[in-house]
């Protein structure tokens, strides 16, 4: 069996590929179409780790793709739990970078935040990620394996049942998703197909620092929801936090989420880090109802996470719930957003991939 378990030197990544390009590849190696939607489904519905699980497939059919094409794996490189229920994996790629994603645990859902690039070169000065600087974009394959090691995990730890214990998905981990959106796309494209993973188009959520031209595509490729790490109410501002605004500003950035298409009863969620004495002040909270103003929006307050090296610190508890309070008066649909893993450095722009205590073996997980 030997012959199907090891990676090949080259050819493609079997889990990146699209469906009709995977069904490409099955045909090539001498298979039937029904062999195609079985490797689709061990691939993107049972999250195989390799082509020695797929036992129902043709032993030669396996030997041919495995000599033709590879099947790249993320390793579990660590583990944490939060004492709040919270996971932080560190995973390794094929070329042993380090990304990280995070598992959040309520009692209505259970969700993961995927990385989307090993580092980050967006420069947010709030965010540790930033200081990485940027790695690579992650494939199609490595963005939804991370959702496949993740549910594998969560059943050996009797988190949910196979072969999908995860409800929801939010692309907010490490990177930014519209810098990588081809990769991007086809991930979500293989995580909704109802042969694989089957996750509502309701269920997941894409956030962004701003890219217009790619909040733009995004709504046109895709029916997935859109979030905007927004941060700021004055281009002055959101320049010394943010340098993707000195390219697209404010008034350009909210004008590609009123044309964003939305299905009925949908908002755009405006992710807003407080950021203690420097954009939480009661007038930084009317002009942001007023920038939102008509605009089918949901604000969600996220109490900076404090972080060594970084020069900024969290506001008050008595602040946040004072500007909740402001923006609700004004019509505005603010909740402050609970911070979760902070012990384990897994909360709001703390993932740095640093590498995890292991708790569990090495190997996909």
């Amino acid at each position: 069996m030997t012959g199907v378990v090891g990676a090949a030197p080259g050819g493609p990544d079997l889990r990146s590929l699209p469906r009709g390009r995977l069904e490409e590849r099955v045909a090539l190696a001498g298979g039937k179409p029904f062999n195609a939607r079985q490797l689709f489904r061990w691939l993107h519905r049972r999250g195989a780790a390799s082509l020695a699980e797929m036992t129902d497939l043709p032993l030669r059919l396996r030997e041919r793709l495995a000599g033709e094409s590879r099947l790249d794996t993320l390793e579990r490189a660590g583990e944490q739990r939060s004492a709040d229920g919270t996971i932080k994996w560190t995973w390794r790629t094929a070329d042993g970078r380090l990304v990280e994603s995070v598992y959040l645990p309520e009692p209505d859902r259970k969700t993961l935040c995927v990385s989307s690039q090993a580092g980050c070169g967006m420069g947010c000065t709030f965010c540790l990620t930033g200081t990485m600087g940027f790695g690579r974009n992650l494939t199609a394959g490595e963005l939804v394996d991370q959702v496949h090691r993740a549910n594998r995990r969560l059943v050996e730890l009797g988190e949910g049942a196979a072969p999908r214990p995860l409800t929801n998905l939010v692309f907010m981990g490490m990177g930014e998703p519209l810098q990588n959106l081809d990769g991007l796309v086809t991930a979500l494209d293989l995580l909704l197909d109802a042969d694989g993973a089957d996750f509502s188009h309701r269920r997941v959520t894409v956030s962004t620092s701003g890219l217009v031209p790619g909040i733009r595509r995004l709504g046109a490729e895709t029916t997935v929801k859109l979030a905007v790490s927004l941060n700021a109410t004055t281009d002055a501002q959101r320049d010394a936090i943010m340098p993707v605004n000195r390219r697209w500003p404010i008034a350009a950035l909210l004008e590609a989420c009123r044309e964003f298409p939305l299905k009925p009863g949908r908002r755009i969620t405006f992710e807003y880090v407080l950021l203690g004495g420097f954009n939480d002040a009661d007038e930084d909270a009317e002009r942001l109802a007023r920038l939102l103003r008509g605009l089918p929006a949901k604000v969600n307050l996220i109490a900076y996470n404090e972080s060594a090296g970084l020069p900024f610190r969290a506001p008050a508890p008595e602040r946040v719930e004072a500007l909740q309070r402001l923006l609700v008066a004004r019509r505005v649909n603010a909740v402050v957003r609970r911070n979760r893993g902070r012990d384990i450095s897994a909360a709001c722009g703390q993932l740095a991939a640093a590498g995890g205590s292991l708790t569990s073996p090495a190997g996909p997980g």
